[in-house]
C-alpha cells in the first residue's frame, strides 16, 4: 500500500496578503495554514486580541505591527489599517493579517478583503475558530445540545460605532433563539440584559460570561440573566468576555474538562437530563 502524501501547505507568494483567524487564543487551536504563515511571512499585522504566545511562533525576522482596536483606547482606524495592508503587499511581502477567532465572524475581515479587492492586492483567508465556540467549549459549554437547543444565535455586543446595535428585532431574538451568544458583551451588559428581559427572557435563565477564553487566565462566571450585571461586576469580569443565554449553560456542571483535568469533581453528569426527567415526573 502506497504511504499517503503528507500535507503541503500552498505557497505564500510575495505581495499578497493572508487573512488568517488565529481562534480563540490557545495556539494550540491555530490550523495548519495559520501556523504556515505564520512561519513564512514577512510582515504580521496583529490584532488586540491575538494572544502574545501566538506571536511567538512567527519567524524572528517578520515584521510586528500591532493593529488592535480598543474601546476607549487610541486606537487605528479601519481605513488606516487597510491602507497599510496594501502598501506592505505593494512592497513586495507577504503580508500575515492575523485577527483573533474567524476573520468573517465579527471580524471585520469583510471590510479588508474588499480593500485588498479594490487595490488589486490578491489574497487569500483562513478560517479560524471563532470565540462564540471554541471559547464556550473550552469553559465547558456546547452551544448545541439534543436535550436544549437546535438552534444558536450569534450577536455582536456592539455595533461599528460602539454602541448596543439597535438594528436587532429584541424581541424575535428572545423568543426565536434558545441559546444566545454575544461576543464583546461586557461594556454594554446591562444594557443587552434589560432588553432581553423586557423582549420575554426569564430573569432565572441560566448564564455564564467567559471572560480571556482558551487563555491561561480564563475565567467562567455562571449566573443568571437577571443577575449577571451585579455578578460581572461583584467578580470583576474582564474583557474580552463571551455571554451565553441558555440551557446549555447548566452543562457545565457536568463538562468542566479543564476543571476536572485540574480536580474539580462533575456536579452532575448530565443536568439536562436530570432536569428533564424531573419535569416529565
Amino acid at each position: 500500500m502506497a504511504e499517503r502524501d503528507s500535507f503541503t501547505p500552498p505557497p505564500f507568494e510575495p505581495g499578497t496578503v493572508w487573512l488568517v483567524g488565529a481562534g480563540p487564543g490557545e495556539p494550540g487551536l491555530l490550523t495548519l495554514l495559520a501556523l504556515h504563515a505564520l512561519k513564512s511571512a514577512d510582515a504580521v499585522v496583529y490584532d488586540a486580541l491575538v494572544d502574545p504566545r501566538t506571536l511567538d511562533l512567527a519567524r524572528p525576522e517578520a515584521q510586528r505591527i500591532h493593529a488592535g482596536k480598543r474601546g476607549g483606547k487610541p486606537s487605528p482606524s479601519q481605513p488606516d489599517i487597510s491602507d497599510r495592508l496594501v502598501r506592505l503587499a505593494r512592497e513586495g511581502k507577504r503580508v500575515l493579517r492575523l485577527k483573533g477567532g474567524d476573520p468573517f465572524v465579527f471580524g471585520r475581515g469583510g471590510e479588508e478583503a474588499l480593500a485588498l479587492v479594490a487595490a488589486g492586492v490578491p489574497f487569500r483567508v483562513v478560517p479560524g475558530i471563532s470565540a462564540g465556540i471554541g471559547g464556550l467549549a473550552y469553559a465547558g459549554i456546547p452551544v448545541t445540545h439534543r436535550d436544549s437547543n437546535s438552534a444558536v444565535t450569534f450577536v455582536t455586543g456592539h455595533d461599528s460605532g460602539g454602541e448596543v446595535p439597535d438594528g436587532l428585532d429584541w424581541p424575535a431574538l428572545a423568543r426565536g433563539s434558545p441559546v444566545l451568544v454575544f461576543y464583546m458583551a461586557l461594556k454594554h451588559l446591562a444594557q443587552i440584559r434589560e432588553r432581553l428581559l423586557e423582549s420575554g427572557r426569564p430573569a432565572s435563565e441560566p448564564t455564564a460570561l467567559v471572560s480571556k477564553a482558551s487563555t491561561p487566565d480564563q475565567r467562567v462566571l455562571e449566573t443568571t440573566l437577571g443577575a449577571c450585571v451585579a455578578d460581572a461586576a461583584a467578580q470583576a469580569i474582564e474583557q474580552p468576555a463571551l455571554l451565553v443565554v441558555g440551557e446549555v449553560v447548566r452543562l457545565r456542571a457536568g463538562l468542566d474538562w479543564l476543571g476536572a483535568a485540574e480536580g474539580r469533581v462533575a456536579l452532575d453528569p448530565d443536568p439536562l437530563r436530570v432536569k428533564t426527567q424531573r419535569e416529565a415526573g
